[in-house]
């Protein structure tokens, strides 16, 4: 094969294919036994699983591998929360530790940049696991133009090649929903992906929405010196968390210095010269209507599907049933209402989570397989958020409870142990917070399970382990906790359910 000058290459493995310059010709790979569409959580993974299990795979994705999660969310913004959380220690805590720090100061540039260099890290890593997998990385965006049949674009749309594959899987993630009538400009009114990238740090930060994504930046801005005030539709912060996690970490904020406006609408925005005016009134319209300005109005009120141009205009969408700004899909096996096209992630709708879209990503790869894989409890899906306090949850809330008509006590029973009685938080100095459990009183199955304070992300995943084997509360109490470790109060809250605490007065 000889090349002309001009020529574009496309890597596939160990060998190169020439798109050619003439754009009215395009080459045509042969076909994959799946072609995954999108290379993040959900992407990758799934295009990983199935070369294992011994497919031809294609992965294609139209900007970086690791998608928004990697590149724009979970990890970098954990990065910078990271960060604000070392600053705001020495701050405030180091001189209580009998360490003295003197003229702290910070670096904004370099704050943001060592998120980047984590990012390009990790996209170096998920590259080298693609290639050591055998699965082909077409950089490009896909248009699906019938089933089986892509037509990959490069980022001008001049050049284009055919890819075939027996089955497609869509993995297109989300994009932040924009206030109604108020598109975002990527100045004044921004998103989560502007608000990690900023040039300059803002005096003063509106954010809009009190869920994980709000709250945290919330925490991280105000860690380094920014004046952060959230405006929240519902009655309190982490309006989908317990109501004491969301009076816990409200409180917590308070202190904090960061103002939370809950009960509060959003009616209007007015660009300013220099910054943003925000016009707030009570949700249930009783009460004064307030004017709040910032330099930064930073959107946080959810996500939507991301499938623009996933279809080739000829195609109209191919039967793919559209369902409130999401793909709809049978969550059994992830198929869409066209044979052969699948969809799984933040594309599908909530819990618009990156260890959800993996999960689901592995169990569709495995039914197309043939495997009869697990299926997820979406009932006890994992939740966290990585301000400070952190929060961890799963399962059933006391409201959840009440809605379905149990009493406390007789219904169900409620376990709490702050963490002001745990030894290994006074001796780390973070006594913030509590773990709470909900268990059904006959059995003890575990129902919820809900905590704030230091670290707490990583106490989930043992009572995760525990729900999805049916433990019960006894169970807990039986498995012997190490000392000193902040897992002893998964502990007491179990011995809680039962009336049994011993370091605390029930």
């Amino acid at each position: 094969m000889r090349w002309r000058r001009g020529d574009i290459c496309v890597v596939r493995y160990n060998d190169i294919l020439p798109v050619s310059g003439d754009t009215k010709r395009m080459t045509e790979h042969d076909p994959y036994d799946l072609a995954v569409i999108g290379g993040g959580p959900a992407g990758y993974v799934a295009a990983i699983r199935a070369a294992q299990l011994g497919m031809r795979v294609a992965c294609i994705e139209r900007e970086q591998l690791g998608g928004i999660c990697l590149n724009w969310g979970c990890i970098p913004t954990k990065t910078l929360l990271a960060e604000a959380e070392f600053y705001s220690r020495l701050k405030h805590d180091a001189a209580d530790s009998g360490i003295l720090v003197d003229n702290i100061r910070h670096d904004w540039q370099r704050v943001l940049g060592r998120s980047r260099v984590v990012v390009k890290n990790l996209t170096r890593g998920i590259r080298g696991l693609l290639k050591k997998h055998k699965v082909t990385h077409i950089q490009g965006h896909a248009a699906i133009a019938s089933p089986g049949r892509m037509v990959v674009a490069d980022d001008t749309g001049s050049q284009k090649q055919i890819v075939q594959a027996s089955r497609i899987l869509i993995c297109t993630g989300a994009v932040p929903r924009p206030l109604p009538g108020r598109d975002f400009d990527g100045e004044s009114i921004i998103s989560y992906k502007q608000a990690m990238s900023l040039l300059e740090q803002p005096e003063k930060l509106i954010i809009v929405g009190a869920g994980a994504i709000g709250m945290e930046f919330a925490y991280f801005y105000n860690a380094f010196g920014t004046e952060c005030t959230v405006i929240e539709l519902l009655p309190r912060v982490l309006p989908n968390e317990d109501e004491d996690v969301s009076r816990a970490v409200g409180q917590s904020f308070n202190k904090q210095g960061i103002t939370c406006r809950t009960s509060m609408k959003t009616i209007a925005v007015q660009r300013m010269d220099r910054g943003v005016e925000v016009m707030a009134a009570p949700a249930d319209n009783h009460g004064d209507t307030e004017v709040i300005t910032a330099d930064k109005l930073l959107v946080a009120i959810g996500v939507q599907g991301q499938f623009d141009g996933l279809f080739e205009p000829d195609a109209q969408g191919l039967g793919i049933e559209i369902d409130q700004g999401h793909i709809k899909v049978d969550r059994i096996t992830y198929q869409t209402a066209v044979p052969g096209i699948y969809a799984v992630g933040d594309v599908i709708g909530p819990p618009w989570l990156a260890h959800v879209a993996s999960e689901e990503a592995i169990i569709c790869v495995e039914k197309i397989a043939g495997l009869s894989s697990h299926q997820i409890d979406y009932e006890a899906i994992p939740a966290c958020t990585y301000c400070m306090p952190q929060v961890a949850s799963l399962g059933m809330t006391e409201q959840m409870c009440r809605e379905q008509g149990l009493k406390a006590g007789d219904g169900y029973k409620v376990g709490k142990f702050p963490f002001a009685a745990s030894g290994k938080a006074q001796a780390s100095g973070h006594t913030e917070g509590f773990v709470k459990l909900i268990t059904e009183p006959t059995y003890g199955e575990i129902l919820g399970v809900h905590m704030v304070g230091d670290q707490v992300t990583e106490l989930l995943a043992g009572l995760g382990l525990a729900k999805r084997l049916e433990a019960t509360a006894n169970d807990v109490i039986a498995t012997m906790h190490a000392h000193p470790t902040l897992s002893e109060a998964i502990h007491e809250a179990a011995l809680g359910t039962a009336g049994r605490m011993i370091h605390i007065a029930q």
